[in-house]
């Protein structure tokens, strides 16, 4: 089979495709017990990010599974502050842990051992590649500049970002070089993804919904830009998805301010605010993850009514975040089945 044959390169590249392609952000995670005794292995979670075999084993192990249309790069968006030296860790029940930087050290910030640090996850996406079926697709990801930036000032995730969002008020020229920084070194990684064998990257802003109208422009979709006009000028054929999870409204001309081929959506993205977005292009989403946690009649209704909304354009179907741990492999299974046509 040839490259054409991957489904969700397909629909990226505008095609209807009926059932159409799926896979869940997170769906190598600890809601499988296999990740789990995977992850138990490795020791600490950037162990496994950074240890090529076992990444590949934990990006495989969906796939076998349950056959998705993409894998998925096993890694984390905070690889990028990790790789500069911020000294990132994930504490158990606090989630990740970076040492906060301030203005001076924005300005101090050197690229220079990026490429070298992300070595080992770029060999990890030419593992996946070889070990793929043909027709599975595999995508790569970073995250945004301003979902990073937010984790870099605060030094660790909260309620709204508030610390980054102070930051950007008080010093708009420092927070603005933070981000293109952040994008230049992020669109390298990407294209390093895209030519160890990636078909696609997804850009992931998970805390995109924290901004108002101009903030949004100015802080999320201009560096996306930054980011996709970066790759592209290197890799013109290259795909790219945006997911600017709690965007709302402001999705309306996202496509446009970024270029990216497809727009992701969160649940709480309407379906016929969904419907208008795809007749501008490809969609990807947005079933919420706690249906899949719900299993039964809430899962099955909430696939049915994405599929009526969105499966007559091009789609990629996908949860509207990433799939939580307390999620049932039983229900994932129900998923797969129902949007590909059968019965559970």
């Amino acid at each position: 089979m040839s490259r054409k044959s991957r489904k969700i390169v397909d629909v990226l590249n505008g095609k209807t495709v009926s059932p159409p392609p799926l896979w869940l952000m997170r769906q190598a995670g600890r809601y499988l017990p296999e990740y789990r005794r995977t992850r138990e292995q490795a020791g600490g979670f950037l162990d496994l990010c950074y240890s090529p075999e076992l990444a590949t084993e934990v990006t495989l192990q969906p796939i076998r599974r349950y056959g998705f249309d993409a894998a998925i790069l096993f890694s984390d968006i905070l690889v990028i502050p990790d790789a500069l030296r911020r000294n990132v860790r994930f504490e158990e029940g606090h989630g990740p842990r970076l040492d906060p930087i301030d203005a001076d050290g924005i300005r101090a910030l050197k690229p220079d051992a990026v490429a070298d640090h992300l070595r080992p996850v770029i060999e990890t996406v030419g593992r996946i590649r070889a070990a793929l079926p043909e027709e599975t697709a595999l995508l790569g990801f970073c995250g945004a500049p301003w979902t990073v930036a937010t984790y870099m000032i605060a030094g660790h995730g909260t309620p709204d970002q508030a610390p980054a969002r102070l930051f950007a008020y008080r010093d708009r020229a420092t927070f603005s070089y933070l981000l293109d920084f952040l994008a230049d070194v992020s669109a390298d990684y990407l294209v390093a993804q895209i030519d160890a064998g990636a078909d696609a990257v997804q850009i992931f802003d998970s805390w995109a919904g924290v901004l108002g109208e101009r903030e949004f422009a100015d802080f999320a979709a201009r560096p996306v830009r930054r980011m996709i006009d970066s790759v592209r000028a290197r890799r013109p054929a290259a795909k790219v998805i945006a997911f600017a999870k709690g965007a709302g409204l402001l999705l309306k001309t996202y496509r446009q301010e970024t270029r990216a081929d497809a727009i992701g959506l969160d649940w709480s993205v309407p379906l016929s605010f969904a419907a208008e977005l795809q007749k501008d292009g490809p969609v990807q989403g947005n079933l919420d993850p706690m249906r899949v946690v719900a299993g039964g009649a809430a899962l099955d209704e909430g696939v049915d009514a994405i599929l009526t909304a969105l499966g007559n354009g091009p789609l990629i179907f996908n949860l509207g975040h990433g799939i939580t741990p307390q999620a049932d492999p039983e229900n994932v299974a129900r998923l797969v089945d129902r949007v590909r046509g059968g019965r559970p």
